[in-house]
């Protein structure tokens, strides 16, 4: 067994010094479809059960303010592995673009460091990523199918065989396939990116939970009843309302579905848990949990994402490092500092003892975990205090959502709507978010709040110069 990481690979990790390969741990990066921040029973959802799921946070850290920033399926997946904004990797929208070939791609960093690397499941991506080398492939295309799932594998050669059915729930499917790579034996530490299905619309739980949740209690959200007033035109004419598609007519069903599906995904969880536990490999193992992007569920009588508002960007972020790290915060501590899904590929990074490439836009989130030391933070455990968001999928034949940018700081979010359809003007949100978490009232227009407006559209065009996103839509 390799050796367990000491209080000098701690510090490594800390501060990004790489690691003898002896010492590098395996990491898991599990991401689910359409999950949003605050459905795990961790998080404090009234009914849903996720004890797996809350296993990691309890034994690591729960990040609460973890945001996507591109809140659409292709582009997020394209994001985690590049550790890129959309608009620099490629991938801007899930109508067909394609990975730029000169991003940075985490896999192959990996590779280089010495690591085994996986892939299994959902990548919605053009190619599936089955251009890319792996050392196990086992994935699907487009969407997938709930049951009797249609998956290739790659075989001992590293060639990707056909796409073939398989009999069973897809998450299920995919885990176990994901499980018998992870116990073959090996000589170099390994790294399994597990994406799932789960829970992605229109939902279809595992057999076993289809009568999970029956009798609980589905509240509709506060902003159930709130109509929009004082939103953009933009936001108001989107087609994304509760009982326009069959699968979002009942609305306490499709709950219920959902948090079965999230159920489904947390057994999943489990099944991985208890394999490293078997193996005994456990406390060499570093676990990340996230999703591509949060969902509506009735706010503003609402569903989908897309959109830079809260439920649809925040999604969850577990962390549990491995074992006799010193220095660090209790395990099961929150933090709340604002990061993103272009910090997860450069935490995978100093996990395995690498450095970043310097195209990569974000910072490892392990800092964060550190105890803070007396007197002033020093620059790796500083939080940004802001961050830019960016939404291209227009026009689009399904949820007509239009083409958007913003900035996000702890207190303020500014949101433009800068690529209008015909006969449409530009249009603009300002929302305070201490006084107003909820976005309710959007304060954009107000003669008193310009000041505010032009502050905020200087950061936005700062941020967007500084990511190389300025030159062009």
């Amino acid at each position: 067994m390799r050796l367990l990481l000491s209080f000098a690979v701690a510090l490594s990790l800390a501060f990004g010094s790489p690691l003898s390969a002896a010492d590098r741990p395996n990491v898991i990066v599990m991401m689910t479809d359409d999950q949003r921040h605050d459905f795990m029973s961790c998080a404090g959802h009234p009914f849903i059960q996720t004890p797996n799921t809350d296993r990691i946070a309890k034994e690591g850290y729960r990040y609460t303010n973890m945001f996507v920033t591109n809140a659409l399926c292709a582009p997020s997946r394209a994001t985690l592995l590049t550790g890129q904004y959309s608009h620099a990797n490629g991938v801007r929208d899930n109508l067909g673009s394609k990975l730029n070939p000169n991003a940075p791609w985490l896999p192959d960093e990996l590779r280089r460091l010495g690591y085994e690397v996986a892939f299994c499941g959902k990548s919605h991506v053009p190619g599936h990523f089955r251009e890319k080398t792996w050392d196990y492939y086992f994935g699907f295309q487009g969407q997938g199918n709930y049951l009797k799932p249609v998956i290739a594998e790659s075989g001992p050669d590293g060639k990707i065989g056909p796409d073939k059915p398989y009999e069973g729930w897809i998450d299920d499917v995919v885990t176990d396939k994901a499980i018998e790579w992870m116990k073959r034996k090996r000589e170099k530490p390994f790294v399994l990116f597990l994406f799932f299905k789960s829970p992605h619309r229109a939902w279809q739980p595992a057999p076993r939970n289809k009568d999970l949740y029956a009798d609980a209690a589905v509240k509709k959200p506060a902003l159930w009843d709130d109509p929009g007033q004082g939103k953009p035109r933009a936001f108001l004419q989107a087609a994304n309302m509760i009982g326009q598609y069959p699968d979002v007519k009942d609305f306490d069903g499709m709950i219920r579905d959902y948090c079965r599906c999230i159920t489904g995904v947390d057994d999943n969880v489990g099944k991985v848990l208890k394999a490293l536990d078997d193996g005994k490999i456990a406390d060499e193992t570093a676990l990340m949990y996230t999703s591509d992007n949060g969902f509506f569920l009735g706010e503003w009588q609402r569903f989908d994402k897309r959109f830079m508002h809260e439920p649809s960007i925040r999604v969850p972020l577990l962390l549990k490092l491995p074992k006799a790290l010193k220095g660090y915060r209790p395990v099961g501590t929150k933090l709340d500092p604002m990061v993103l899904n272009v910090d997860i590929a450069p935490t995978v990074l100093e996990l395995a003892g690498g450095t970043p490439p310097k195209t990569m836009h974000g910072r490892s989130v392990i800092p964060f975990a550190l105890t803070p030391p007396a007197g002033p933070l020093p620059p790796h455990m500083t939080p940004r205090d802001a961050w830019y968001y960016e939404y291209y999928e227009f026009p689009d034949v399904s949820h007509n959502v239009n083409r958007h940018r913003g900035v996000r700081t702890t207190k303020w979010k500014y949101i433009h709507y800068y690529d209008p359809p015909f006969k449409f003007r530009e249009e603009y949100e300002l929302y305070d978010l201490e006084k107003d978490p909820e976005e309710r009232v959007n304060l954009a227009n107000r003669p008193a709040m310009q000041a505010t407006v032009k502050e905020l559209k200087g950061k936005l065009e700062q941020l967007r110069k500084e990511l190389g996103a300025a030159d062009g839509k």
